[in-house]
């Protein structure tokens, strides 16, 4: 298994729509401002973040629970900035939709822009064969209010291709999270 390089990540994007869209290059200025930084690197890709935001609140005293998750948790926000209040979190998903391959295991790192403002991104693997918007969670460590960017880099996905084919991918055993489009909540 060996993690995948840049020259991988553009043949794979043009030819298998790995990613779209896909920038063949690294964006770190837009309109003459200085922003965080997005598109393809050495051995990955900085994903974005799009202006669909849903941001926790504890306004009914519920439990999170991952089996029985109340939507009302959250309050919708579409908008170029999200501020997330203090050691909370909100959820968003990447302007990117992924079609992993077969052989490829895909992870997610936050950048350090944000791990440095103390707000991580928290995103699963990407299995084989898994497609769709990924969905991005933002982790408020802080004891202060914290604000994420849509429409900038956000998180690098790394990609690693195994030397032999996974007997059953995502897509085989019918992964609840396939093909998911826009910000999804937890499924039971």
């Amino acid at each position: 298994m060996s993690i995948k390089s840049d020259n991988w990540i553009i043949e794979q994007s043009k030819k298998h729509e790995l990613i779209t869209p896909f920038l063949e290059e690294q964006v770190r200025e837009a309109s003459g401002n200085k922003i965080i930084s997005y598109g393809v690197s050495s051995y990955g890709y900085d994903v974005r973040c799009a202006n669909e935001f849903k941001i926790f609140t504890n306004t009914y005293s519920s439990i999170v629970d991952p089996k029985s998750f109340d939507s009302k948790s959250f309050v919708d926000v579409v908008a170029d900035e999200c501020i997330i209040p203090p050691n909370s979190f909100a959820l968003a998903r990447t302007i990117e939709y992924f079609k992993i391959p077969r052989s490829v295991l895909t992870l997610c790192l936050g950048k350090s822009t944000y791990a440095r403002c103390g707000i991580i991104v928290n995103v699963t693997p990407l299995e084989p064969e898994w497609e769709g918007h990924v969905t991005l969670e933002f982790s408020n460590t802080t004891n202060l209010p914290a604000k994420i960017y849509a429409n900038e880099g956000v998180a690098q996905m790394i990609f690693f291709e195994s030397d032999e084919i996974c007997k059953t991918s995502y897509k085989d055993r019918g992964g609840k999270y396939q093909g998911q489009r826009g910000v999804t909540l937890p499924k039971t």
